[in-house]
């Protein structure tokens, strides 16, 4: 089967680069295709824009009211009316700055939720929820990086006594954003926090003065976090992709507890 082409003014266009400009600005086939069209041009009037575009020229005129609205175009009085297409930067830029408030306005609307009578009662839920269930019997399947990231950084912030990390050098720098956030409050709570990391020691050397912490070097070929002897988080996984890291999360005093003890023993227990 013969593909088709976009044709512009200036240039020939497949229509997979197409259809990718369509995604990546959140258009219609019509309105990407009159865009296009207006790049390529320059200025034209809704004529040349049908005949460049090959978009029915009945549709046209509502085509480039849509991109006038969305500012992907601008009209230039006269006759005959005629259109400029807004340059591709100006209008990154400006997508750039409405995802940044969009993401501003739904983080403040968050922080609010927890103060409403709906947050409360789905608080009152788990915790009532949990209340028929062993505490040994407490554990949790991770999956994917942000998640196992997001729910390591909650169980870390709430440690009262300690903290224990054992991972790859290469893994911590990765997320050292993370820690220094989650760790620094921990260490002017006077939380002890223990890291035990393998790999490069001229990067354990560096971590140690991001972190501003002390840090074992170990050869032990393990990620886990331990806090106060309680609760394990374990992966499963070493270097996968987003999609494929696995943790599991334990809350057993007795496995918590061996497992630091064995982590102590390894590494020396200062």
């Amino acid at each position: 089967m013969q593909q088709v082409l976009e044709f512009t003014d200036k240039m020939i266009l497949p229509p997979d680069l197409t259809n990718r400009i369509r995604d990546h600005f959140d258009l219609n086939l019509y309105e990407t295709k009159v865009w296009l069209a207006l790049l390529s041009k320059g200025i034209a009037s809704v004529g040349e824009v049908a005949t460049l575009s090959r978009v029915p020229r009945s549709r046209t005129y509502d085509v480039l009211e849509s991109l006038e609205k969305k500012g992907f175009a601008i009209i230039r009085m006269g006759k005959p009316v005629k259109y400029l297409g807004v340059k591709p930067h100006m209008i990154l830029e400006r997508m750039k700055e409405d995802v940044r408030k969009t993401a501003e306005e739904r983080v403040k609307d968050l922080s609010k939720l927890k103060d409403t009578e709906e947050f409360v009662k789905l608080d009152e839920l788990y915790k009532e929820g949990l209340n028929p269930v062993k505490k040994e019997e407490l554990s949790a399947s991770l999956k994917g990086k942000m998640n196992i990231s997001n729910f390591l950084k909650e169980v870390i912030k709430n440690a009262k006594k300690e903290v224990i990390i054992c991972a790859n050098a290469e893994d911590i720098k990765s997320k050292t954003k993370l820690f220094v956030q989650t760790l620094e409050p921990l260490q002017k709570s006077r939380v002890k926090i223990k890291i035990a990391l393998s790999g490069d020691s001229e990067l354990i050397k560096e971590l140690e003065n991001k972190l501003s912490l002390k840090i074992k070097k170990t050869e032990i070929d393990s990620k886990f976090f331990i806090i106060d002897r309680k609760e394990i988080v374990f992966y499963l996984s070493r270097n996968g992709n987003d999609s494929d890291d696995v943790a599991v999360w334990l809350n057993t005093d007795f496995f918590a507890e061996s497992f630091a003890s064995l982590f102590e023993m390894a590494v020396g227990n200062n």
